[in-house]
Order: C-alpha cells, then sequence, then structure tokens
C-alpha cells in the first residue's frame, strides 16, 4: 500500500510531485481502480498518492465557441450522465457513464481515470472513441494532444508517461442530423463489467446515412472500429435488412478471448446482438428508452463541490487526520495508510459501516463524503482530512430515528441486518435528492447495495414508507 499522500490544490503541485517522484507516484482523484489495484497487487512501488479532488474548477463540462466540448479531470461519470449538454450533443458518452457501476462509484469514478485504466472493458473509452476524442496531457516540461485512438498501446497499457496528468478531453459535439447510442451487454443488469459494448454514431440527410462509427469494446486488446460495417451503411437506409447486415459485418470485426465470463463465440454473438439492437433503436428514434431524464445520482443539496482554501496538504504517517464525522471532531494519528472504511471502524470505532466486499461492489460500507454517498472502501483515509462524514449513526437527529431507519423497523426490511446499513445511507441521500421518488428512482439508487439473504420487495417498500413520513431534520 502506499505511504504518504499529497492533496492538491493546484495543478502546478501536482506535476511538480510528479516530476520529483516519477513511477513511485500515482494521481487519484476518485480512485476506484487503483485502490483494488494496489491490494491486489497489481499496482506495485507506488509510495505517494497525489489526490487531485480538491482541485478548484477541474470537475467542469464545457462547449466551445468551435463546437468542441471539454471535460475537465475531475469529471465524474454522474457528472456526465447528469449533464444536458452530454444528454443532447454526445449521448453515447451519456449512457455509457450511466451503466458505470453505482450511484456511489459514480460520484467517485471520474471519465479520465477510466480512461487512464485502459481496460478495453471500460465502458466510457468505446463512445469517446466512436466520437473522435482527443486526451490534453500535461507535465512540467509541456502539453501535448493524443488523439484517444492513439493513446492505447495494449491492454492497461497508454502512451502516458509517469510525470504526466491528463488534463482535458475534447471531442466535437454531435450536429442536428448526427445521432449516436451506446449498448453494453454485461452479465447482470447493474454493478457488472461488460461482456462486449458498441457505440454507434449515424450521420443521416433525408434518412440516408452519410457517414457511420461502430466502435466496440471488451472483443480486443484495445478498442477497435467495425469499419468495414460502417462504410457499407453509408448510402443506405436503416432498413430491418440493412441493419441485420451492418451487425452481421461487425461480429465479423470482432476479436474476443474466452474467458470464465463466456466464450469467444458467445462474445461474437452478442456483438451482433446489441449491434443490431443499437441501430434499430437509432433508425426507429428509440435510442434514449429507458435512460432517465433526471438521473439518480445520490449527492443531494451539496453536490460534493469541496476545494482546498489553502495550499495543498502532505500527509504522512507522522501528520494527523483530522476531520468531522457524524458533526463531532476527530483526530487520527495513525491511518494514513489505509482505506476510510478501515479508518471509520478502527480507528473511529464506528463500526455501523460494514466491510462487505472491498471492492465497491455490496454497498455495506456507504458513507457520506462531503455531502455525496460514496463506498468508504474506495477511498483513502487521508482524503477524511477536512471533510465531512456521516455514517449511519449519525443519521438519528435529537433522539429520534431517521425516517428511513423507522421506515425498515415497521416494514421488516431488515434480515440478517449486515446490508441494512449501506441500503438505509443510499435510502436517505434519495429522499434528501427526491422527496417523493417513484419506485423506478429507488430501484435506481439502490443499485449499487446487494442483500445476500432473499428480495428486495420490503426494502423498497420500506424507502416508499420513509417517503411518507418525511425526510426529517436531518439527512
Amino acid at each position: 500500500m502506499w505511504h504518504d499522500m499529497l492533496t492538491a490544490a493546484n495543478i502546478e503541485d501536482v506535476l511538480e510531485t510528479l516530476h520529483q517522484k516519477g513511477e513511485n507516484a500515482r494521481i487519484i482523484a476518485g480512485a476506484t481502480d487503483l485502490i483494488l489495484e494496489m491490494e491486489r497487487g497489481v499496482r506495485k512501488g507506488i509510495e505517494l498518492l497525489v489526490d487531485i479532488s480538491r482541485i478548484p474548477g477541474q470537475d467542469q463540462i464545457t462547449l466551445d465557441e468551435d463546437g468542441v466540448i471539454h471535460l475537465g479531470p475531475l469529471v465524474t461519470h454522474n457528472h456526465c450522465a447528469a449533464s444536458k449538454l452530454i444528454q443532447e450533443s454526445a449521448f453515447p458518452l451519456a449512457r455509457a457513464c450511466w451503466e458505470v457501476g453505482s450511484p456511489q462509484i459514480r460520484n467517485r469514478g471520474t471519465v479520465a481515470g477510466n480512461l487512464i485504466t485502459a481496460s478495453p472493458a471500460n465502458d466510457t473509452i468505446t463512445p469517446l472513441v466512436a466520437l473522435g476524442a482527443s486526451v490534453t496531457l500535461r507535465s512540467s516540461s509541456g502539453t501535448r494532444s493524443v488523439p484517444l485512438e492513439q493513446f492505447y498501446l495494449g491492454v492497461r497499457r497508454t502512451v502516458m508517461q509517469p510525470d504526466e496528468m491528463m488534463v482535458d478531453i475534447t471531442f466535437p459535439a454531435l450536429h442536428s442530423n448526427q445521432r449516436g447510442t451506446f449498448v453494453k451487454f454485461a452479465l447482470r443488469r447493474a454493478q457488472a463489467i461488460s461482456l462486449v459494448n458498441v457505440a454507434v454514431i449515424v450521420t443521416t440527410k433525408s434518412d440516408i446515412v452519410q457517414a457511420a462509427a461502430i466502435t466496440l469494446g471488451a472483443v480486443a486488446p484495445t478498442i477497435i472500429h467495425a469499419k468495414e460495417a460502417a462504410e457499407y451503411l453509408i448510402g443506405q437506409k436503416l432498413t430491418p435488412e440493412v441493419i441485420a447486415a451492418a451487425a452481421a459485418k461487425t461480429m465479423g470485426a470482432s476479436r474476443p478471448i474466452s474467458d470464465v465470463r463466456g466464450s469467444a463465440q458467445y462474445r461474437r454473438r452478442m456483438v451482433e446482438v446489441i449491434t443490431r439492437r443499437a441501430l434499430t433503436a437509432l433508425a426507429t428514434g428509440q435510442e434514449k428508452m429507458e435512460f432517465p431524464v433526471k438521473p439518480v445520482l445520490l449527492r443531494g443539496s451539496s453536490n460534493g463541490k469541496i476545494t482546498l482554501s489553502g495550499p495543498s496538504v502532505l500527509h504522512t504517517r507522522q501528520d494527523a487526520i483530522v476531520t468531522t464525522i457524524n458533526g463531532k471532531s476527530y483526530r487520527f494519528e495513525n491511518g494514513q495508510n489505509k482505506t476510510l472504511l478501515r479508518l471509520l471502524r478502527e480507528d473511529a470505532q464506528l463500526i455501523g459501516t460494514k466491510e462487505g466486499c472491498a471492492e465497491g461492489e455490496c454497498g455495506a460500507c456507504t458513507v457520506f463524503l462531503d455531502g455525496v454517498a460514496v463506498m468508504s472502501c474506495m477511498v483513502p483515509a487521508a482524503r477524511a482530512h477536512g471533510a465531512a462524514i456521516i455514517t449511519v449513526e449519525g443519521l438519528a437527529a435529537n433522539g429520534s430515528m431517521h425516517p428511513v431507519q423507522q421506515a425498515f423497523i415497521e416494514q421488516g426490511a431488515v434480515q440478517c441486518g449486515y446490508c441494512t446499513p449501506g441500503f438505509i445511507m443510499s435510502a436517505a441521500k434519495l429522499l434528501e435528492e427526491r422527496p417523493n421518488p417513484s419506485k423506478n428512482e429507488i430501484q435506481q439508487a439502490l443499485t449499487g447495495n446487494l442483500c445476500r439473504c432473499t428480495g428486495y420487495y420490503s426494502i423498497i417498500q420500506a424507502v416508499e414508507r420513509a417517503a411518507q413520513l418525511g425526510i426529517g431534520s436531518k439527512s
């Protein structure tokens, strides 16, 4: 694991640190991939984490005067999924971001981090390659722009150097005669890695395809284009026959492997299926079906925009972590090289937050970090310095249970109880965001929380009941 962590206040400090430390330092923003890689021994030799999550102004999504969209390095998947600009002018990316993990993961995980991890199964790479994106890499010695298609050298390998930071992601906004979508096939509906995915963008005039991009993920060492299939579409209408032929040609372009999640033959077949679905959706104008107009974010009212007001802060084993948990001040002399989950349980002795998987998949460790629901097993403990944290112990107010807690008891939603704190935290944040959620919105909010006992009916009913009771004076 890491030894020290720098909480950066500006990009210049980041670049100087990377220049000095080289491969022994690693930038983190969401850390949803890197934490797991270090704990599994995939990433070795990292002594210093450089936390950029509090640098102001880096979570912006903007459209410049040339019609180019810019994503800052702290733009999260939830930022993209909720952005009207991305929904309207880069819908394949919005849909891909919505497919990533769970609300808690999407609140921490950044698009830039997803690109840098460089797994061909990562959802955001496919639509960004289809959109013709480029990335801007900056170091203390200069800045360079790299087309995203040329950024990758293989599985988890990129052209990025140890002293570089990805400071911008750019791509042209889709024009009024362009439409696109993203389709992912995985082994479950949420919290799943792509078995295969596809991004399709078509440019049409009078229903005739003028140009097309069909881009595939998780079927080769890097993201690939189905060029023959895209060229076949040019000059034709998207009829069922044309769509079927293009889907078959797309299947022929894929080069998947067999592994424990599926055979190569199965993956090739699913490439054809999801390509046909994507093209059919575009042909019928239904590409945005089932995509929420207002996605559930579990960000509440604060939106988590807590930045540093002073200089960068270096945390070594000698530097205390000073934080606020459930409205009470804490000072930790130890724990700088562990996760927030372990800090809460082992050092703060707040054991209501549970460790179910320690991989960001079960939601039992959900807490509020600066007003945003996150999985604490994915957060470095030093991120707590200067932060405000709420755990399940802090939901009750003035001796009264939170309405969600009360409703869980009334509806018999507690089974073995191990997952319950995480469900309660997610539900409480949902009701802060939407006091009267629909059943579908409740289901969206709970996609990051797993119950291993039985079904979710009583849990959903409890959240509906809590909405009737009102969110109370504290959430």
